[in-house]
């Protein structure tokens, strides 16, 4: 039984969430760079050219990519085989979010509940999703979710029968409404299957993947390209200004579901797709 330390995990996470939030990673600045190219609005492109830019001052002098640092959202996938010890894993993840809140100069974005409205002051609790898989490996993934891109997140039980048309028409509502609120360009993360929790967790899930990766299942992955000129043609555009590039890339996660349903999650980031990973 390998054993690993609740310091080693707030580590992990206080490096990932500090880094995440001045680094974009090198997929999405290479998405940027060529949506530049792709753009055909001169306004959508003057947009774009000042995310790029954006990003490399932030990058250079460690400011954050946007004042909106976010809810810090830890993906775990913990070997069977390793033992946390000194303390919780909860309460690892919390503090490792609380360094980065104080070290990296980050938005205090937490409250405590709804309706009392009462910041947390340090940005936690962070949402923790665990997975235990085989071996004695940690894999941890911290993404930072900004109001504005996780409040146009959209599920809906599909009628069992709308088959890919349905999906496709679903996510192309989703970003007409949400237009600039997420801030585009986009990455769409879109679920479907499953049953009501787990398909808004496949669609947060389908935002880790290697931003403009194709799913593994050919059928999906075709469907995937579908989305993204869909989601194109709507127009909405950089800045929601209007062009053509208005998702960088459509990410879909498929399960099983039940005979009589066809659960529909989007899960939508702005273009500071930010995350960071580390295997412990």
């Amino acid at each position: 039984m390998r054993e690993i330390s609740a310091a080693e995990v707030s580590s992990a996470v206080e490096r990932l969430a500090s880094k995440s939030a001045y680094h974009l990673g090198v997929d999405e600045l290479s998405a940027l760079t060529r949506a530049l190219g792709e753009e055909k609005s001169e306004l959508g492109r003057g947009v774009l050219e000042e995310l790029v830019k954006n990003a490399a001052i932030a990058a250079e002098g460690e400011y954050p990519i946007c004042q909106d640092t976010g809810l810090a959202v830890v993906f775990v996938d913990w070997g069977q085989d390793a033992h946390l010890s000194g303390g919780s894993l909860q309460e690892a993840v919390d503090e490792g979010v609380r360094r980065a809140q104080k070290k990296a100069y980050l938005r205090a974005s937490v409250l405590g509940g709804p309706l009392t409205r009462k910041n947390t002051g340090d940005n936690t609790p962070a949402i923790v999703h665990l997975r235990l898989v085989p071996g004695d490996r940690v894999r941890i993934v911290v993404a930072a979710k900004g109001g504005g891109s996780e409040n146009m997140s959209r599920l809906e039980m599909l009628n069992p029968g709308a088959g890919a048309d349905g999906l496709v028409e679903f996510v192309v509502r989703a970003v007409r409404e949400a237009g600039a609120n997420p801030c585009p360009p986009i990455v769409v993360g879109v679920g479907a299957g499953g049953n009501f929790e787990r398909v808004a967790e496949l669609a947060k899930r389908a935002l880790l993947r290697p931003l403009g990766s194709a799913n593994p299942d050919p059928e999906l992955a075709a469907l995937e390209r579908r989305m993204l000129e869909a989601v194109n043609r709507t127009g909405v555009g950089p800045g929601g200004l209007g062009g053509t590039v208005t998702a960088l890339a459509v990410h879909l996660e498929a399960a099983p579901c039940h005979i009589a349903s066809f659960p529909a999650a989007v899960n939508i980031d702005c273009h500071a797709h930010r995350h960071g990973e580390a295997e412990l």
